[in-house]
């Protein structure tokens, strides 16, 4: 699950019978064992991780593929195989012509010098003294004077000023700025490869203070100084895996859970703060929601369930924002207009004991989910929490986007959650059996009320304890351009207030240029409650310019 929103919960049921009081059928121990085999592969150190594009996703891929056959299933992915692949945009890289020289001696990339991600392409050379600024020449520039002058502002950008700073000595007849810091102030400065800000106009090439040492000691002497500067972007490809149970039926229901976890950490969605990398297993997150749809489509092939068709999909890419399923409802393999609704398995696996407590998402997306829901027996063996919303931190989110009445099941987020210590050893497996039990009945009690209608429910807005405001959007995180693309806008908040529709591409909130995510929320955070300021974003061609009070 990711690890963006939070979802408001409200309690209104509790359980009347201890919830494994009763004695186990075959079926049920053979439910139960298999569960537990899924997720002990699923977990096992040797996928690393499932991290989406790696090796331990293709391993992933490749078990609940031959599982899905095994259950009777079609493989509906790209060209009738089970995968269907999407690419993932990891950023920009330094292109591998890049390359900056001394008098004739080539510096090291990312130990001596890196160009800013924010640097124009190009090239420049010449002979210039760090003491003389003459046109027609690279051009050294010091942080000091900006550092100390900016010590007490704590608005101050060093990104917009750079490029302010290359704009100006452009001006002047720069053809590029070597930059380095000999002040004892931290300037921050890295490569950022998610970085989609404006770029600069001129090649920006950051200089260490080691390499300024041995390669710049005479700040009088003339220098012979070669630059180039490149930039690519680097890509990986996830891929859904797709089965399909066809009972020659008029619609088809879509049952998902997101097969991909953290891999090593190294997307920066892991709360472990341990000094080394450590594999994060994710028994939880998500092999639990796996194991469960696998065995959904065992039990379901076997059933006399057949006034729907049934679509498997295991997602990967749902921890870095939901991509696969994006790209699946943006790609069906099969008729969208023709799916009846779509639940999705998230972290089922972690059912307490003490409380029975099971959250159900989507509630509201079809005017018959509490005839359907309440009117399954298993629900008194739960303590059931329902969320109205279409939308949360997981793959149902892209199918309520299209208008499909959606359920999404959780038991609750714990201490292992995205850790390294969500193994398979603190899985509940009865209580997941139990879980799928109730999911089933819910498939069961839906199979003859034919195609359900689909209900508008409220929209949740991007929400963390970092914010005091929200403009109440729901993020496209698979946007590339520059900008924070809105997926959605919730009603009665500031964007819809302000006339932001769906697509609209938010660039700036008051004076904060918002090109990325990340600066998206630097600016959220700059605003308490009551405060009213401006947005900018951008409909098609036009650009539109907003009042809004948070």
């Amino acid at each position: 699950m990711i690890l963006r929103i939070k979802i408001v919960l409200l309690t209104l049921t509790l359980p009347t019978l201890q919830i494994f009081a009763q004695k186990l059928k075959k079926a049920d121990k053979i439910l139960l064992a298999n569960l537990e085999t899924h997720i002990r592969y699923l977990s096992d150190d040797k996928l690393e991780g499932r991290r989406t594009g790696s090796p331990g996703e293709k391993l992933a891929g490749d078990y609940i593929s031959i599982a899905f056959a095994r259950d009777g299933l079609l493989p509906r992915g790209d060209n009738n195989g089970w995968l269907q692949a999407f690419e993932v945009n990891e950023g920009k890289v330094i292109g591998p012509d890049t390359h900056f020289s001394v008098n004739d001696r080539a510096l090291k990339a990312d130990k001596d010098y890196f160009p800013l991600a924010f640097s124009a392409s190009g090239t420049a050379s010449g002979s210039p003294a760090i003491a003389l600024q003459e046109g027609g020449e690279p051009w050294f520039l010091d942080l000091k004077e900006t550092l100390e002058g900016a010590r007490n502002n704590p608005h101050f950008d060093m990104g917009d000023a750079l490029r302010a700073k290359a704009k100006e000595c452009a001006k002047k007849g720069a053809t590029a700025l070597i930059i380095y810091n000999s002040s004892k102030l931290a300037d921050n400065l890295a490569f950022d490869p998610r970085d989609r800000s404006t770029a600069a106009v001129l090649p920006l090439i950051y200089l260490t203070k080691d390499a300024k040492k041995k390669y710049l000691k005479d700040e009088s002497a003339s220098l012979d100084i070669t630059i180039k500067v490149s930039f690519s972007e680097k890509r990986r490809t996830g891929h859904n895996v797709v089965g399909f149970l066809d009972n020659s039926a008029a619609n088809t229901v879509i049952i998902g859970a997101h097969y991909d976890h953290l891999g090593y950490g190294e997307d920066s969605n892991s709360l472990y703060r341990g000094p080394e990398p450590q594999i994060h297993n994710g028994a939880d997150d998500n092999a639990s929601g796996v194991a469960g749809i696998i065995e959904m489509a065992r039990l379901l092939a076997a059933s006399r369930l057949k006034n729907n068709n049934y679509l498997f999909i295991a997602f990967s890419g749902e921890e870095l924002g939901l991509y696969g399923s994006k790209y699946f409802v943006e790609h069906p393999t099969i008729d969208l207009k023709k799916v009846n609704y779509m639940v999705n398995l998230d972290m089922i696996g972690r059912l307490k004991d003490s409380t029975h407590g099971l959250t159900i998402g989507g509630y509201g997306t079809s005017p018959v989910w509490d005839a359907i829901l309440n009117g399954a027996p298993e629900k008194k063996y739960f303590n059931l929490h329902y969320d109205s919303s279409g939308v949360g931190p997981s793959d149902h989110t892209s199918f309520y986007r299209k208008e499909i009445p959606v359920l999404f099941f959780f038991t609750g987020i714990h201490t292992d959650y995205h850790k390294p210590t969500d193994d398979y050893d603190k899985i509940n497996y009865r209580g997941e059996w139990q879980v799928l039990k109730y999911i089933y009945e819910i498939v069961e009690n839906a199979n003859p009320r034919g195609r359900l209608a689909f209900q508008k429910t409220r929209e949740q807005s991007m929400s963390t304890t970092r914010f005091s405001v929200t403009l109440g959007i729901m993020p496209d995180y698979t946007f590339e351009g520059t900008g924070v693309r809105a997926d959605g806008i919730s009603e009665g908040r500031p964007a819809q207030k302000a006339g932001l529709k769906a697509g609209d591409i938010i660039i700036q909130l008051g004076s904060y240029p918002v090109p990325s995510m990340e600066k998206y929320m630097e600016a959220l955070s700059a605003f308490k409650k009551g405060d009213a300021t401006t947005v900018k974003y951008r409909r098609g061609t036009e650009t539109i310019e907003a009042p809004i009070q948070f």
